[in-house]
Formats: structure tokens, sequence, C-alpha cells
């Protein structure tokens, strides 16, 4: 930093590095709030996840029967009404600036399972579509907590490239330009002493 050594230049200096120590010790409390959140995420996503592949496992399974039972030209035959109005709804907050998913429903429209022939609606495929339904919830949720985990991973590598910047080069780089300031100022004053003494000597002399 090249920065003319004068008494005002000094004082601004050292406001401004008060400024980036003040944004420093944020960015990196910040990190550490992020850090935590990210594993309060992580920790639900590996259990939403777990319950996620159960419950794929069990739609799975379900399909498979209603195949053999039917056939898959018969199961073609079912239909799930009212798809059109299934939606999703999600209560959302914000966490320093990243919007975080808090809530995911699926909201599941009136209707059911119909068919007919030889895919006459049986238990087993009224259950395979409850499965499916299921999984369909479970994918949202799961979801929604993949997002969280996404977006505070970006804003955790954003603070840390500026917590760094500012650790690492920024404020070094001003407390080296301060003290080249003072060590300058104090060498001009010292010059500055010496002028009024000589001086002075010099009108006794006269």
């Amino acid at each position: 930093m090249e920065i003319t050594p004068t008494r005002g230049a000094l004082l601004e200096s050292r406001d401004d590095r008060q400024v980036m120590r003040e944004g420093y010790r944020f960015l990196d409390e910040k990190r550490l709030l992020l850090a935590s959140e990210i594993m309060r995420q992580f920790t639900d996503y590996r259990r939403l996840h777990a319950e996620h592949r159960d419950c794929h496992r069990q739609a799975v399974a379900a399909l498979a029967d209603a195949v053999t039972l039917h056939g898959l030209h018969g199961l073609q035959l079912v239909s799930v009404r009212a798809r059109e109005t299934t939606r999703i709804e999600r209560r959302e907050r914000m966490f320093f600036g990243v919007p975080l998913v808090d809530e995911v429903r699926l909201v599941a429209g009136s209707g059911g399972v119909g068919g007919g022939g030889a895919a006459a609606v049986t238990a087993g495929v009224r259950r395979c579509a409850e499965l499916f339904v299921e999984l369909l919830r479970a994918s949202a949720v799961l979801a929604g907590v993949a997002g969280n985990l996404h977006r505070l991973l970006a804003e955790y590598r954003r603070t840390e490239r500026r917590a760094r910047a500012l650790e690492d080069v920024i404020l070094p780089e001003l407390d080296e330009a301060i003290h080249e300031m003072e060590i300058r100022l104090e060498e001009l004053d010292q010059e500055e002493a010496i002028r009024v003494r000589l001086g002075g000597r010099s009108e006794s002399d006269g």
C-alpha cells in the first residue's frame, strides 16, 4: 500500500484497520455459525436419506408384487387420479442471507386409484400407489435439505474467502503500511527537532 505519511493518513489508516478487524471478527463468527448449521442440516440429511432409501425399497417391492400379480400391461391400465392437484408446499427462513427450507409438505389432491379389467384395483395396487406417494413426499423433504446444504456450503466458501483475504492479505498489508508511516513520521519529527535546535544555535551565534 502506497500511502503518503501524514498524521491524517495515519489516523485514517488506523480507523480503516479497526473497521477491517471488526469485519474479520464478524466473518469469523459467521463461519462458525454456518459450519454449525451445515453440520445440523447434514445430520438431518443422513437421517432423511436413510428413510428415503427404505421408502424406495418398499415402493419398488410393492411395484414388483403388483406387476407379478397383474402383469405390466394390466398394471398400466391403473390410473392415479388428481395428480394435477398434488402440490408441494414449503416454509422458509433466512440464515445470514441464505434462504433455508424449514418445512416441506406434499399436499395430495383428492381422487384415488382407478382401473378395471385385468387391473382391477386390489389391496396390493392401492398399497403400491400409497408407497409411491410416500416416496414422493420423502423425496421432496430430502430435496429441501439437500438444497439447504448446497446454499449453506456456497455461502460458507464465500465467507471463508473473504475472511482469509482480510486475515492473510489486507490486514497484514495495512499493519505494515501503518508501521512504516509511524516510523517515517517519527523520523520527520526527529528531523524537525534537529532543524529547530540548529536554527536556535545559529540565531544565538549571530
